[in-house]
């Protein structure tokens, strides 16, 4: 396993992100829960936020593309708006152990 930062380091209701070696990952929580995706649109194969950190729309919803506006369900990725709608972001094993968040690797 990799850590990748403090559950704390993410805010309730929010989400960031952490480079790893072959891209980044978005970490959000969400009432509570904790989930991770890979930070690429189905559509595009593009980084989903322009801004560091940015990946919800204005009310903090859904998971926002800010290329083209496509809008994903926090709590399964699935897209529900845009040019991708029916695709889903690619779900990472993630693990919570002692306050700290770990990536779950196969090796």
């Amino acid at each position: 396993m990799i850590r990748l930062c403090a559950l704390d380091d993410i805010p309730e209701n929010d989400a960031i992100g952490i480079r790893i070696a072959d891209g980044e990952i978005m970490l959000l929580r969400d009432d509570g829960e904790l989930r991770a995706f890979r930070n690429e649109c189905p559509h595009l194969g593009i980084e989903l936020n322009f801004q560091p950190d940015v990946f919800l729309d204005s009310d903090h919803a859904y998971i926002q593309c800010a290329n083209h506006g496509a809008l994903f369900q926090k709590h399964d990725g699935l897209c529900v708006f845009g040019p991708c709608q029916g695709q889903s972001l690619v779900a990472v094993p993630v693990q919570l152990v002692d306050g700290a968040v770990w990536l779950v690797t196969s090796s």
